[in-house]
């Protein structure tokens, strides 16, 4: 497949300075970063062509060649433009120096990661707004030291490894020359300091493993398996990062009366056989308790009677829904001499009485 033009691929004219060659890569990059934009399979690929068109025009030799030759002058100068690139991360070690080229990804304290949770209750229970006590263990900041990691009273140095700085710095080169490459210092996990005398409690770490309660308020209306999100109460970060969040799912407890569709309810009812030719009335559970169900005469198997309002509300709140309840004819099976008697007078008042047999 045929290369598209360079300047085309970064929207620039053949004019543009490398300033502004520099800052359409950095708009493009940003547009294509895979945290920001997953929902396009084809982000990497177009990322890959936007990064091979900077590399060529933000390098002077290059783009000289670029202009006069196209394509193929690079090829035939033995210039291979993206080699070696395998990932996004790949290319924003060698034109970024491993750092994020945003401004936005990576810096900054560590923030504290989410905590999961599992709360079950009664179908019943999704008729009104609930409240449930939940406990879960977190990392919490140390109540000792308050989180600085040093035993109170005790000074905190400035770490000899990093010099105060949170971060390393490895120099490498690459295609593009000497790249240097920044990682959080592994002596004082990017804090810049470290305790003379670490905390008794927490070793050091600033944090530590506790079990926290907390109230979950479940709305009325939630279905089986939706989650409730509490902010800030989750794990807490490092160095100050912000606190995780957490995430309780609402497991609703199968009910073996009813079935659920979103609002609606539906269960079932036996009636007699003869019930269901004269008329009468049936019991069946509804969620507010026993209900009476009239039973039209000639009701057939299968029919539904439909019960408003016995049913859900709506999550957001609302009406409630339905319940529809399916009747379900009961043929007897014993018979004594006497009941089958009557029942072969009744087929034969209905005109529906056993054929004879064939000859």
């Amino acid at each position: 497949m045929a290369k598209r033009d360079y300047y085309q691929v970064l929207g620039v004219d053949r004019s543009a300075s490398d300033a502004e060659i520099k800052k359409a890569f950095r708009g493009l990059a940003r547009e294509l970063h895979p945290d920001v934009n997953a929902h396009d399979p084809e982000a990497e690929e177009k990322f890959k062509e936007a990064a091979e068109a900077y590399e060529v025009l933000s390098d002077s030799g290059r783009r000289q060649t670029y202009d006069r030759f196209g394509h193929d002058g690079l090829r035939s100068g033995g210039f291979t433009p993206g080699a070696g690139f395998g990932s996004f991360q790949d290319i924003f070690d060698a034109l970024f120096g491993g750092g994020d080229p945003f401004g936005g990804f990576g810096g900054g304290p560590a923030a504290g990661a989410d905590v999961a949770a599992v709360v079950e209750i009664g179908l019943e229970d999704v008729l009104e707004d609930q409240t449930r006590e939940i406990s879960f263990e977190a990392v919490a900041v140390c109540d000792r030291c308050r989180g600085n990691g040093a035993e109170p009273g005790t000074p905190i140095e400035t770490c000899p490894k990093c010099e105060g700085a949170g971060q390393i710095r490895e120099v490498s080169r690459s295609i593009f020359g000497q790249v240097v490459r920044a990682m959080p210092c592994d002596r004082c996990g990017g804090d810049g300091r470290i305790p003379e005398t670490p905390c008794e409690r927490c070793g050091g770490a600033g944090r530590i493993s506790e079990m926290r309660t907390w109230q979950v308020d479940i709305p009325a209306g939630i279905e089986d398996g939706q989650r409730v999100r509490i902010a800030g109460a989750g794990h807490a970060g490092a160095s100050g990062g912000r606190q995780g969040d957490l995430y309780v799912e609402i497991r609703v407890a199968a009910d073996e009366r009813f079935t659920r569709q979103a609002t609606e309810l539906i269960s079932s009812a036996e009636v007699p056989v003869t019930t269901a030719i004269v008329g009468g009335e049936v019991f069946v559970p509804t969620l507010d308790g026993e209900l009476s169900v009239e039973v039209p005469p000639g009701t057939q198997h299968g029919e539904v009677s439909v019960l408003k309002g016995r049913g859900l509300p709506p999550l957001r709140g609302g009406r409630r829904g339905n319940q529809h309840v399916v009747f379900e004819l009961v043929v007897p099976t014993d018979l004594d001499d006497e009941q089958r008697e009557a029942a072969e007078r009744l087929a034969e008042a209905l005109g529906q009485g056993q054929p004879s047999p064939r000859r």
